[in-house]
């Protein structure tokens, strides 16, 4: 205080003395007043209440006022309320407006007189007229609240708001509440934002906290997080512990209006903790159960925990409990878990009454009881919560703690769905589906599995998918089945997994990717899926599918997968053990395995099963059992041991009953089974278990013949031939002559030569009578037919070795080529050969007519002609000479004719000696040669060959590709076969292209030739300084365009390309010169473009025969197999859906992978006849497209000798 302040106011005190004494009341007043507060002279409470009295005496309102408060607070005098209260009843009294007030607080809280409220709201009311503020608001809280008058809240909101209005802040906060709940006004939250906002300026804490909450949530304001993290800060920090508790829950640790912070988070929760708010409590302990903003301290969230629970926080409870059941910061203590989950749920929280249902479902902490695990589901489930509902129908389904009702757990499943609950959705929609607890309802399974699945449900994207997939409540859609098995199979559905892996591998509703296929497998397989196990071994592992081949990994999936019993795996473990496949070959096992899956009910096991008792494979041979698995097989409706069965009571079984036979034979054939239709038809002709009926036996036939049973197409020839069961049509029995020959049955190729030597049923002609006699000659067994002369067997149809031998040595004398190696080579082949087909002649060039300009090859000329006599059939004992092809007219031949010839040394002639031998292997894979001639003008020697009036595979391109793909099969299958026959005499062809294959003129048979560049395999090593190279460039391995040594490999390489064509109808890289720069293309990996609709599986083959590492192509035995069984799957389907619709299984294919295949062959077929419209059969090549074997190396040289080395090296 300044000297001069303090001089006036001693002054003052002066005066006022002065007055005092005088008896002047308000210098009494004011005097007391200085004594009071120290202003003028010293403090001095006890004069200031002396005066204070002498004044108030003297009816002094004020002086009354502040007597009654030194009396209430002992200030200058002992404490007395009831004087107090006197003094504050008369100022009152006297119209002092603070004393009414303090009146009103004397009757309230019955200091120095009785509580009273009437009288307390009466003083309040009256204090409240006179504009006190605190009294206004408090009237407010007694009209609000019906204290000490009857309850009013609009005259509640009037006294707020005149309060408010005079700035008074509780005021405002509670006007702003009446806005809030519509207390005596109506509701309003912009007008609550305002007074929260008005009232929080003036430090309100509580009203920061509500005016944070409006900005968090949008209530009377626009949401504005930042604004509302401010106000929760200030709060906080004017100690409201629910604004400590809402900053570090919602601002700090989810980072709603600043940064995420945990640690803060924690210190705010700490903060409101430690003055028992509940909420901050279970926060807290969640900080240390979760290390969030402070290290993990399990004890101390055990701690919090207990301490909220205490303070009767349910949640807390339940977070107790929890603690308790899963050793959280405490011993595990069941029974201390049981009564705090018990203890929550008695105070509704739903967790807890979830959780305690459990602890009743399982008998954890108490005794097992399901009927309370259900009251408690139901109870948590009346509450609304979703998981105790889905649980609720679980027990309704599967009756458990209840009787099972399907339509209440319909009703509960729907509303735990209608709530979210996916795993409820997934359910509802399998009760749909299948019509549980509701009618089958497939749209509405497919609406609620969509549902679950894009809520995350991984069983319900694996079950969408099964929608898409199979139309189910949905139009067949692949892509989005595909779509949603990848979903669920990322989110580790096992069964998605198996499917996706099956989507890859048949290109369903995704390209095909067989390496992702093998990896879905594996990871399905890994993860204990048992259809995952088996389609891992079998198409990844056995078949090289997305993988390498390794079938002892095969194997080994196999064995896991059956011995969790799936019966597929069982049947395949068998197939291992029974052909030593990955495993060491074992028929016990293989049995054993069989038999196994046989008593898990699979027709097909049965069958094998009886196999094995009938065979003694692997087990004691016993034919009751054969008998008793073959009558199970068949009850099971396996055709096939129908079949046998029907075998067992026909001619082999334990009783003999020709009408069981016939029973079986028939219900066999109605199925498809063609060997049962075959000997039911015998059934029919011989009067078998039956009478006797021509006209079945015919229909039997014919149906088995229509399935290319080649028995049934050779018996329904004869039957036409003889008009049996039909009437006699030659032509007919022609037809079906071929056809069974074709399938090669050696019996029809016998009849067929002689229908094409008499000209029966066809027109007469000698070269297929030829061809089908010497045919049936490789096919036939002659050993019990003797030779007319020495009486030994023939060697082969009408063929005596030793006999015809001497015949031809006796003639030796009479013809020479004057040419040592050639008369060596013809006298050789005459001497050794077995049959006709293998005879060489010395052909007299004047035994040639019409001779005539045919074609050009790569290194000859080649005319045709007529060969006068005709090739030797057999020796004629009675006329002394021989049999020939030629009846008068000549036998049509090729001449080849050697280029400088005249002079040729033994290896000139290894192209024929390879030629010949291989031709002795397989008469029908290569073109018949018959012998050498000789131009008597130039001297060239000439090679007299069979005629192929198609000419080359070339040239039928255009014919080729219209066939459908059973026939194109055929005719690769016929290729390979060939390139079979040169492989295993240990040659390589070298050169094989379509300018090297001949086509018969029925399109059935095709013959190898050219075998000029051919090598034994034992030469590749003395080859490999030749730096020449030979042949036709698109057909050529880059290996060999490297200038390294033709292998086995390189001629698969060159077949590759044939399979190609066959997809095309033109040759490869017509289109482009065939220079150095295709040579370098073809070395980095160049292949001609794959064309539309191939079928995957067949383009996967090409390209592995065209890789470019020849140690990946596949060998002929392996294209061999894999062709035949592409053509036995494709001709089966056939048989079994003869309109070409997928109505009927096919029970010969019974594994995904050749089903697959098969599947798209014939898709293949069906989009066959749109593709032919857009095939031009014009083929216009590049001028410098040479299809011609020539000197490749020479031409690169020419071209660019400089770039050559860069081509070929590697």
């Amino acid at each position: 205080m300044s000297s001069n302040i303090k001089e006036d106011l001693e002054k003052a005190f002066h005066y006022y003395q002065k007055a005092a004494e005088k008896n002047q009341a308000d210098a009494m007043f004011s005097l007391a007043l200085c004594y009071e507060n120290g202003e003028g002279t010293e403090k001095d409470l006890e004069k200031a209440f002396h005066w204070y009295q002498k004044v108030a005496d003297n009816e002094h309102v004020d002086a009354m006022f502040s007597l009654a408060l030194c009396y209430k607070n002992g200030k200058g005098t002992e404490k007395d309320l009831e004087k107090a209260f006197h003094w504050y009843f008369k100022a009152a009294n006297s119209g002092h407006v603070n004393a009414m007030f303090s009146l009103a607080l004397c009757y309230y809280n019955g200091k120095g007189t009785e509580k009273n409220m009437e009288k307390t709201f009466h003083w309040w009311q009256k204090a409240a007229e006179k504009n006190h503020d605190d009294a206004m608001f408090i009237l407010a809280i007694c009209y609000e609240n019906g204290e000490g008058t009857e309850k009013d809240l609009e005259k509640a909101f009037h006294w707020y708001h005149k309060t408010a209005n005079s700035g008074h802040a509780n005021a405002m906060f509670s006007l702003a509440l009446c806005y809030y709940n519509g207390k005596g006004t109506e509701k309003n939250m912009e007008k609550t934002f305002h007074w929260w906002q008005k009232a929080a300026e003036k430090n309100h804490a509580d009203a920061m906290f509500s005016l944070a909450l409006c900005y968090e949530n949008g209530n009377g304001t626009e949401k504005d997080l930042k604004k509302a993290f401010c106000w929760y800060q200030k709060a906080a920090e004017n100690n409201q512990i629910y604004a400590m508790n809402n900053l570090g829950f919602y601002c700090y640790k989810n980072g709603k209006g600043t940064e995420k912070d945990l640690e803060k988070a924690f210190y705010w929760f700490q903060k409101a903790a430690e003055q028992n708010q509940v909420n901050a409590m279970l926060n807290l302990a969640n900080c240390y159960e979760n290390g969030e903003g402070i290290e993990k301290d399990l004890k101390k969230a055990f701690c919090w925990y207990q301490k909220a629970a205490n303070s009767g926080y349910a949640d807390a409870m339940h977070n107790l409990a929890s603690c308790y059941e899963n050793e959280k910061g405490i011993e595990k203590d069941m029974k201390k878990a049981f009564h705090w989950y018990q203890k929550a749920a008695e105070n509704n929280q739903i967790y807890a009454m979830y959780n305690l249902a459990f602890c009743y479902k399982n008998g954890k902490g108490t005794e097992k009881d399901l009927e309370k695990a259900f009251y408690w589901f139901q109870k948590a489930a009346d509450s609304g919560y979703a998981d105790a509902m889905h649980n609720l129908a679980f027990y309704y389904e599967n009756e458990k703690g209840i009787e099972k009702d399907l339509k209440k757990a319909f009703h509960w499943y729907q509303k735990a769905a209608e709530n979210n609950q996916i795993y409820a959705m997934n359910n509802l929609a399998n009760c749909y589906e299948n019509g549980k607890g509701t009618e089958k309802d497939l749209k509405k399974a497919f609406c609620w599995y969509h549902k679950a699945a894009d809520s995350g449900h991984a069983d319900a994207m694996h079950n969408l998918a099964l929608c898409y997939e199979n139309e189910k409540g949905i139009e067949k859609d692949l892509k989005k089945a595909f779509y949603w098995y990848q979903k669920a199979a990322e989110n580790n559905q096992i069964y998605a997994m198996n499917k996706l892996a099956n989507c890859y591998e048949n290109g369903m509703g995704i390209e095909k990717d067989l390496e992702k296929a093998f990896y879905w497998y594996q990871k399905a397989a890994e993860n204990n899926q048992i259809y995952a196990m088996n389609n891992l071994a079998f198409c990844c592992y056995k078949n090289g599918k997305g993988t390498e081949k390794d079938l002892e990994k095969a194997f080994c999936w196999f064995k896991k997968s059956a011995e969790k019993n799936h019966v597929d795996a069982m049947i395949n473990l068998a197939n291992c053990y029974e052909y030593g496949e990955g495993t060491e070959k074992d028929l016990k096992k293989a049995f054993c395995w069989y038999q196994k899956a046989a008593d898990s009910g699979h027709a097909g096991a049965m069958y094998s099963t009886a196999l094995y008792y009938e065979n003694g494979n692997g087990i004691k041979k016993d034919l009751e059992k054969a008998f008793f698995w073959y009558k199970k097989a068949a009850d099971g409706g396996n055709a096939n041991a129908m079949f046998k069965l029907a075998l067992c009571y026909d001619e082999k079984g334990i009783e003999k009953d020709l009408k069981k036979a016939f029973y079986l034979y028939q219900k066999a054939a109605e199925i498809g089974n063609e060997n049962a239709m075959v000997l039911l038809a015998i059934c029919y002709y011989d009067g078998k278990g039956t009478e006797q009926d021509l006209g079945k036996s015919f229909y039997w036939e014919q149906k088995a013949a229509e399935k290319n049973q080649a028995v049934a197409m050779f018996h329904l020839s004869l039957s036409y031939e003889y008009g049996k069961g039909i009437e006699k049509d030659l032509k007919k029995a022609f037809y079906w002559c071929q056809k069974a020959a074709d399938s090669g049955y050696a019996n029809a190729m016998v009849n067929l030569a002689f229908y094409y030597k008499n000209g029966e049923g066809t027109e007469k002609d000698l070269e297929k009578a030829f061809y089908w006699h010497q045919r049936a000659a490789e096919n036939i067994s002659f050993i019990n037919e003797s030779c007319n002369k020495c009486k030994r067997p023939y060697t082969n149809y009408q063929w005596c070795q030793q006999c015809n031998s001497k015949q031809f040595q006796q003639d030796f004398s009479k013809w020479t080529s004057e040419n040592k190696f050639i008369d060596k080579f013809i006298q050789e082949a005459q001497l050794s050969a077995k049959n006709n087909y293998e005879v060489l002649e010395w052909i007299p060039y004047n035994k040639l007519s019409n001779i005539s300009y045919h074609d050009k090859g790569g290194f000859s000329e080649i005319y045709k002609a007529i060969w006068l006599d005709g090739p030797i059939d057999s020796w004629n004992f009675d006329e002394q000479q021989w049999n020939r092809w030629n009846f008068q007219k000549g036998y049509d031949v090729i001449l080849k004719i050697l280029n400088n010839s005249s002079n040729i040394n033994d290896k000139f002639l290894d192209e024929w000696k390879y030629h010949y031998n291989c031709l002795k292997n397989s008469f029908s894979k290569f073109i018949q040669f018959f012998g050498i001639t000789q131009d008597p003008y130039n001297l060239n020697y000439i090679i007299v060959m069979s005629y192929a009036k198609k000419g080359n595979l070339r040239k039928c391109l255009p014919d080729i590709i219209k066939l459908n793909w059973q026939d194109k099969l055929q005719l690769l299958k016929k290729i390979i076969l060939g390139l079979k026959v040169i492989h295993e005499s240990n040659l390589i062809h070298s050169d094989l292209h379509d300018g090297n294959i001949l086509m018969s003129d029925n399109y059935n048979e095709l013959f190898i030739i050219d075998l000029g560049l051919c090598k034994p395999i034992s030469n590749l090593e003395t080859d490999k300084k030749d730096n020449e190279i030979y042949g036709v460039v698109p057909y050529m391995a880059p290996e060999v365009l490297r200038k390294k040594p033709y292998t086995l490999a390189s001629d698969i390489y060159s077949f590759s390309i044939i399979m190609w064509e066959f997809t095309s109808g033109i040759p490869p890289f017509n289109d482009r010169a065939h220079d150095h720069q295709l040579i370098y293309e073809i070395c980095k990996s160049e292949r001609p473009e794959i064309k539309r609709n191939t079928p995957e599986c067949y383009i996967n083959l090409m390209k592995r025969c065209w890789d470019s590492n020849s140690s990946n192509r596949p060998t002929v035995t392996e294209l061999e197999y894999k062709i035949s069984e592409w053509i036995r799957c494709i001709n089966d389907y056939y048989k079994a859906n003869s309109d070409g619709s997928y109505k009927y299984q096919v029970p010969s294919v019974n594994n995904n992978e050749l089903k697959n295949d098969m599947l798209e062959f014939v898709e293949a077929n069906n989009t066959l006849a749109q593709e032919q419209a857009n095939v031009s059969t014009t083929i216009q090549s590049h001028l410098q497209a040479y299809y011609t074997s020539r000197n490749i190396t020479e031409v690169l040289v020419k071209e660019d000798s400089e770039c050559l080395e860069y081509i070929i090296e590697d």
